[in-house]
C-alpha cells in the first residue's frame, strides 16, 4: 500500500494539465488586463487630441474684447457639433457638450506639478477662473467623469474587475490648457512712457483706461528721449530689433521682428538723430544720409504732408514764420508730456484760413473713442478730413503756397493711403514702475500698444544741422494717440497689426 502511494506521488504524467488549469485564468486575466490598458491608452490618446483641439479653438478667441467668451463658447459648440470622431466601447458616441467642462482662466500656476480642477481651482486653493471676457486668456478643458459605458471618457472593461471588488468600468479624464498669445509685427522699435502713469496707484491709469474715457482725444503728446537715468511720462526709448539701422526701421515702419504682447526688451546706445531722420521721411523730408532713398517706395511719405513749410525744403524741417502756411496747431499747458485738449472749434480757424484760404468748417470728431462727434476735432481728424475730401492739394496763402501733396518724393510708385504713413504702432510702458528694468536692458511687460499720429516733423534746436547730427539737441516728437489695443479700443490697431495665436500649455 505504501509503495502504491509512493509511486503515485512520484508519477508526473498529466502534471501539465494541472498547471495549465491553475495558470490559465491568470494568463487570461493578464491578457484581458493588457487589452483593457491598451484600449484605455488609445482612448486617452484620442480624447487628449480632442480636448487639445477644443482648448486651442476656444483660447484663440480670448483676445480681451468684450465678446471674447461669447466667441469662445461659439467655437466650442461649433467644434463639438461638427466633429465626427467616435469614442467609447459602443463606438457610436462623439465628444459632446455634456462630456466636457470648459473653464476660462486669468492665468495658470507657474509649475506644471500644481494640479488644476475642472473648475479652475489649483491644488493650493487658488481660483484662476473668471467670467470677465476682458481678463481671461486661458481655456481649461476637462473631460467629465460620466461613469457610463457609452460615455466619452468611460468604457466597460473586459477584465471582470467586479470579481476582486472593483468596478467593471474605467474612466478616462484627460485635460488640456491653452492660452491666447498675441504678438505685434507692424510696429516701430520705440516705446513711449505711459503719459497717465502716476506715483500713486489710485490715480494712475492704463493707456486703455485713459483712451476709453476720452482723455487721450485731441491732446498733443510731446516725448523726448530719456537721459537714461530717469524715466517718466514725457519720455520715450528704444526696443531691441533685428535690423542693423534704427533709422531705416523707423523710416520703413517695421521693427524687423515681432514683439510678444507681454514681453519686450529695451535697447540702448543709439543716437536720437536716427529716430528723427526716419520719422521725417514720412513728411517727404530726406536728411543728407537718406536723400538717396527719395525714389524708394519703402521710404515713401504720407499722401498728406502739410506741415507749414516751403515745398522745396527737402532735407530738413524749417517752418515758415509769416503765417502764410501753418502746421497742425500745437497744444497748450503741458504736464508730463501731454497738453490740454483742443478747447474749441475756433482753435482751427487760423490753420484752415492759412492753408485752405476759407473759413473753417466744423470737422467732425470722427475718431473720438467716446462716440461724440460734435467736439472740437483732433489733429488726426482734420488731417484725415483733408485726405477724404480731396483738400490735400489746396495751396496755402502767398508767398509760401504750400500744398499737402509730397513734392520731394521722386519715386515712380505713388504713395498710398493704406497703411497711413503718419500712423505708427508703438509700445506703451509704465516707465516709473519699470525704471530699473529699462536701465537693466531686461524684459518688460508693456502697459499696451497705441496707434499714434505724427503731427509734425521733428526739429533740431540748432536747425542749421542735419537730422542725424548728434551735436544739436532735438526738440520733442509731437504725437496724438488714435487707438490702443485691448477691450476698450476702436480695434483698428488690433485688426491690422496684431497676430493672434493659441498655444498649448498643458
Amino acid at each position: 500500500m505504501l509503495g502504491t502511494i509512493r509511486a503515485f506521488w512520484n508519477d508526473q504524467r498529466g502534471i501539465a494539465m494541472i498547471l495549465v488549469a491553475i495558470m490559465l485564468p491568470v494568463l487570461v486575466g493578464f491578457a484581458l488586463l493588457a487589452i483593457d490598458m491598451s484600449r484605455a491608452y488609445g482612448l486617452h490618446n484620442d480624447l487628449q487630441k480632442g480636448v487639445d483641439a477644443l482648448a486651442l479653438a476656444t483660447a484663440a478667441e480670448l483676445d480681451g474684447r468684450s465678446d471674447s467668451i461669447t466667441r469662445a463658447n461659439l467655437a466650442k459648440t461649433t467644434l463639438l457639433t461638427e466633429q465626427k470622431t467616435k469614442f467609447s466601447t459602443a463606438g457610436d458616441h462623439t465628444l459632446a457638450l455634456s462630456d466636457v467642462t470648459v473653464t476660462y482662466l486669468t492665468g495658470i500656476p507657474a509649475s506644471d506639478d500644481t494640479r488644476l480642477s475642472a473648475a479652475g481651482v489649483d491644488s493650493n486653493g487658488v481660483n484662476w477662473a473668471s467670467t470677465d471676457p476682458k481678463v481671461v486668456s486661458f481655456s481649461l478643458v476637462t473631460v467629465n467623469a460620466s461613469g457610463l459605458t457609452d460615455g466619452a471618457g468611460a468604457f466597460a472593461t473586459i477584465f471582470p474587475a467586479s470579481f476582486i471588488g472593483s468596478n467593471d468600468t474605467m474612466d478616462i479624464r484627460p485635460q488640456a490648457v491653452a492660452g491666447f498669445v498675441q504678438s505685434i509685427c507692424e510696429t516701430v522699435p520705440i516705446f513711449m512712457c505711459n503719459p497717465f502713469e502716476t506715483a500713486d496707484p489710485l490715480t494712475s491709469k492704463t493707456i486703455q483706461q485713459a483712451f476709453a474715457s476720452g482723455e487721450t482725444y485731441s491732446r498733443e503728446f510731446r516725448i523726448l528721449k530719456s537721459d537714461g537715468n530717469a524715466w517718466n511720462p514725457g519720455n520715450f526709448g528704444l526696443l531691441d530689433n533685428s535690423l542693423v539701422s534704427l533709422r531705416d526701421a523707423i523710416a520703413m515702419g517695421t521693427a524687423g521682428t515681432c514683439y510678444n504682447r507681454n514681453a519686450i526688451t529695451t535697447k540702448t546706445g543709439v543716437t536720437l538723430g536716427q529716430v528723427n531722420a526716419g520719422l521725417n521721411t514720412r513728411f517727404a523730408i530726406y536728411s543728407n544720409s537718406l536723400n538717396k532713398y527719395d525714389k524708394d517706395f519703402a521710404y515713401r511719405p504720407s499722401t498728406n504732408v502739410r506741415k507749414g513749410q516751403k515745398s522745396n525744403s527737402c532735407n530738413k524741417y524749417s517752418p515758415v514764420t509769416d503765417g502764410s502756411a501753418l502746421p497742425l496747431p500745437a497744444g497748450t499747458n503741458y504736464a508730463n508730456g501731454k497738453s490740454d485738449k483742443i478747447a474749441s472749434q475756433i482753435s482751427w480757424s487760423a490753420y484752415w484760413l492759412a492753408n485752405h484760404k476759407t473759413a473753417y468748417i466744423n470737422v467732425p470728431s470722427k475718431t473720438n473713442p467716446t462716440g461724440v462727434t460734435n467736439m472740437p476735432a483732433s489733429r488726426y481728424d482734420v488731417y484725415r478730413y483733408e485726405i477724404d475730401h480731396t483738400l490735400v492739394g489746396d495751396k496755402s496763402k502767398n508767398p509760401t503756397q504750400e500744398v499737402g501733396t509730397p513734392q520731394c518724393y521722386k519715386g515712380t510708385q505713388a504713395p498710398t493711403d493704406n497703411p497711413d504713413r503718419r500712423l505708427l504702432n508703438m509700445a506703451i510702458i509704465d516707465c516709473m514702475a519699470n525704471t530699473t528694468k529699462i536701465k537693466g536692458h531686461s524684459q518688460i511687460k508693456p502697459d499696451g500698444y497705441a496707434s499714434v499720429f505724427v503731427n509734425t516733423p521733428v526739429q533740431k534746436d540748432d536747425n542749421s544741422k542735419d537730422d542725424e547730427d548728434a551735436s544739436a539737441s532735438e526738440k520733442p516728437i509731437s504725437l496724438e494717440i488714435v487707438d490702443v489695443d485691448g477691450g476698450f479700443a476702436n480695434n483698428t490697431l488690433v485688426d491690422k497689426a496684431f497676430r493672434n495665436e493659441a498655444q498649448l500649455y498643458r
